[in-house]
């Protein structure tokens, strides 16, 4: 299961696996072996995404919310504007069709949020006790847009070394400043609650939902992004690590800077979890130019999905990978976690 809960064991089967029998295309211009959220060809970003959450549905959404806008931010973190899905359907024989019908309303009140359409898909049934209800793949395109091209222009007047087409994990410098949209850790925890039939308090529900217009008014009001990360399997633990070795260097983050809700802190104390570990499907990590981050906090505040946002932290050059100024004045190492400690939460 670790294999797939995002960390240091899945990224191990990929590379060791994966990247072995795919990958070395030259022609592509954000390949798979960058890993990074989605591909990139010419002015085209391309993503594919499985989804087998349990259970299916879970305070604050369901399965067909994530497979819908896990799809779309992964396409929106390039800087692209997704428009069009593909879905597969893989659904458990006994699956009411009552459920069926909810997951699909789910579906298409993501996709008005997102301005996105799905146009193809599949659908199969396999024996019951296979698959725990369903499991959905959704595979989404994305293009360049107006906004993207702005924020290139603005990232550059600050940094004239800057070439890339696309907003990548390794595009992180000495100095540019980290934001986090919002509070970390609501996603996993609502999912551990139904898991466990658990009650952490009536306010813990999942974050899911599409921040693709969120961050195309960011990339097109303010500009001078240079990363993003949407900090799902693994948390932001995994994310910031990522960012920080594709991009060599290191990240100092602050414990007060880090927004967790009070009931999900105490549900992680209680069950012993990092929330920095914890999945989230509703959040994004910005990594920005110094000069820009004021004015792109501010952006971010002034929306419903960003309103909790905050500078956590920057980019240095004095270690390497990840590192935590605490509360009581200490550093803590922040490593790669082995896995998300909430199976199948996406």
């Amino acid at each position: 299961m670790l294999h797939g809960a995002g960390g240091t064991a899945m990224h191990s089967l990929i590379k060791d696996y994966i990247l072995k029998y795919f990958g070395g295309n030259l022609e592509v211009e954000v390949p798979l072996e960058a890993l990074d959220d989605a591909a990139a060809i010419g002015d085209i970003v391309l993503k594919s995404d499985s989804h087998a959450v349990k259970p299916l549905f879970f305070p604050g959404g369901d399965i067909g919310c994530i497979a819908v806008a896990g799809t779309v931010n992964d396409i929106a973190v390039l800087g692209a504007e997704p428009y069009a899905l593909a879905c597969g359907f893989i659904l458990e024989e006994g699956l009411s069709l009552s459920a069926f019908e909810k997951i699909l309303t789910s579906m298409r009140r993501m996709c008005r949020m997102a301005g996105v359409n799905i146009v193809t898909g599949d659908t199969k049934v396999v024996e019951k006790g296979s698959l725990g209800g369903c499991v959905i793949n959704t595979s989404g395109i994305g293009r360049r847009t107006d906004a993207l091209e702005r924020n290139l222009r603005v990232v550059r007047r600050f940094r004239d070394d800057f070439r890339g087409r696309w907003i990548l994990d390794s595009n992180l410098r000495k100095g540019d400043k980290i934001i986090l949209s919002g509070t970390i850790g609501d996603h996993g925890i609502a999912v551990l609650s139904a898991q466990e039939g658990l009650d952490f308090g009536g306010d813990i529900k999942s974050d899911v939902k599409p921040l693709n217009r969120m961050i195309q008014g960011l990339l097109g009001e303010v500009g001078g992004v240079v990363a993003m990360k949407d900090p799902t399997r693994g948390g932001l633990a995994d994310a910031l690590n990522e960012i920080s070795e594709k991009s060599n260097v290191g990240i100092l983050i602050y414990e007060d800077k880090i927004p967790i809700r009070d009931s999900v802190q105490a549900a992680c104390e209680m069950l012993g979890l990092d929330p920095l570990e914890i999945g989230n499907e509703g959040k994004v990590v910005i990594g920005v130019v110094r000069e820009a981050a004021e004015d792109a906090l501010e952006f971010l505040r002034s929306t419903e999905e960003g309103r909790d946002a905050e500078i956590i932290g920057e980019a240095t050059d004095e270690f390497s990978g990840v590192a935590m100024k605490t509360m009581i004045g200490g550093k803590r190492i922040i490593n790669r976690p082995v896995g998300d400690p909430v199976p199948r939460i996406c």
